[in-house]
């Protein structure tokens, strides 16, 4: 394998091999803990989107519900009433912004493929979800980097992905098993993320990261 020149979640140099999956290569950082797939393997677009329309997130399901309720209901617990938010990579039924909705909350959408109006991107806002987006990022210290930008201070930024644990399942592990899945982040890497640009950073349950920022 050719050696990735840096980590694209901490730009960190060196990143080291890790495993290789059928066929697929994965490198690991030791700067932020990241796994991620060597870019040059990762799917094209137009395949990335054509596994996107395969999802089947109603908003109204009660399972994801209760799935996105593990982000939900300890960011609802830090915000003030009528809070402003945005839901980053919200996907084609937008449940997470329709739960923080009832609950009084002002919620704007935003996702390159199903809701791409750019305008939500141009201010701040009093919180920032990203749920089971992160892992699909090709460049995700920009995109962290962004996210990070369009909060205010004493404002939020909510990532939920499936944390990496045990390095001896990694093969077998349905989350890997997503071709559009290309990086994956351990709870140290949230918070090195968080730690790295003067935030706080909170894991509330397994897979998810709350970060606020404290300037």
């Amino acid at each position: 394998m050719n050696r990735p020149c840096a980590c694209p979640v901490c730009r960190a140099a060196g990143p080291r091999p890790f495993q290789s999956v059928k066929g697929r290569d994965y490198w690991r950082c030791d700067g932020c803990a990241a796994t991620f797939l060597d870019p040059r393997q990762r799917p094209g677009r137009a395949e990335e989107e054509a596994h996107y329309r395969l999802h089947e997130n109603h908003p109204d399901d009660p399972g994801y519900r209760r799935f996105l309720s593990k982000l939900s209901e300890p960011l609802m617990a830090r915000l003030p009433p009528g809070a402003r938010g945005l839901d980053y990579g919200c996907g084609p039924g937008p449940a997470l912004a329709a739960m923080l909705g009832e609950a009084g909350h002002d919620v704007a959408l935003y996702d390159p493929v199903f809701f791409p109006d750019p305008a939500p991107l141009g201010t701040t806002h009093d919180f920032v979800t990203c749920t089971e987006t992160a892992e699909h990022f090709y460049a995700p210290a920009e995109m962290f980097d962004r996210l990070f930008a369009l909060v205010r201070p004493g404002g939020w930024l909510g990532v939920m992905t499936c944390f990496q644990t045990d390095d001896a399942r990694f093969a077998a592990w349905h989350y890997r098993a997503d071709p559009t899945h290309v990086v994956f982040y351990r709870e140290a890497t949230l918070r090195e993320l968080a730690r790295a640009r003067g935030w706080a950073c909170e894991i509330p349950c397994k897979d998810v990261a709350l970060m606020r920022r404290t300037a």
